[in-house]
């Protein structure tokens, strides 16, 4: 089995994508960069979990980045800032799922947990999971934090993970925590989601 995992540099999806590798998983890492370009020298962090996670189990994960700051700038422009995370989590859903076609994945990889943040209600991550249409593996779903960080320090990846790095300025106040799909589609309309998500597939980095 394969899938692709989003890998976002925090401690809950390296934690995630070692609960898979040890269940015999075989992954792509994808990276969704913020930035205009992601590069080499920016992606230090995300590479040594890569690192890490490979020399934990033996096996060789390639890690791939791809840039979304234009999405970011539109969704902020057009689309109600309450839902902005949901619509960022959808985005990176469907670039996952194109490189899952790619890579002969089967399904997708994240750190999500019930409740954790706002987009993880439950209400939330099926609005998420309508956004595909491969599975969204989630192998961290009853954790809560304390769990995630004691797996993240015994497997070497907590100290990493707590590297500083820049905060996403998109976050809003007070996110929608109970959305509804008809109101999240609508305003997704608002954008040219197939368009963003074909630009960051043509600027992939691969490491």
């Amino acid at each position: 089995m394969k899938g692709v995992l989003l890998l976002s540099g925090g401690i809950d999806s390296p934690v995630a994508g070692y609960m898979m590798l040890r269940q015999g998983a075989e992954l792509v890492a994808l990276h969704m960069d913020a930035r205009p370009a992601p590069d080499a020298a920016r992606l230090e962090k995300v590479e040594k979990l890569v690192c890490r996670l490979d020399g934990l189990l033996g096996k060789k994960t390639p890690l791939l980045a791809a840039p979304y700051a234009g999405f970011h700038e539109d969704v902020a422009k057009k689309c109600r800032a309450k839902i902005h995370c949901l619509l960022c989590k959808r985005f990176m859903y469907r670039v996952a799922e194109e490189v899952a076609t790619r890579e002969g994945a089967d399904f997708i990889v994240t750190g999500e947990s019930l409740g954790q943040v706002a987009s993880q209600t439950l209400d939330n991550l099926v609005v998420l999971s309508r956004a595909v249409e491969i599975p969204v593996i989630r192998p961290l779903i009853g954790f809560d934090k304390q769990d995630t960080v004691e797996i993240a320090r015994k497997i070497g990846t907590f100290d990493i993970s707590s590297m500083r790095s820049e905060s996403c300025p998109y976050v809003p106040r007070r996110p929608s925590t109970k959305a509804k799909p008809e109101e999240v589609e609508s305003e997704e309309g608002k954008v040219d989601v197939a368009a963003h998500v074909a630009y960051a597939l043509s600027k992939l980095y691969k490491n």
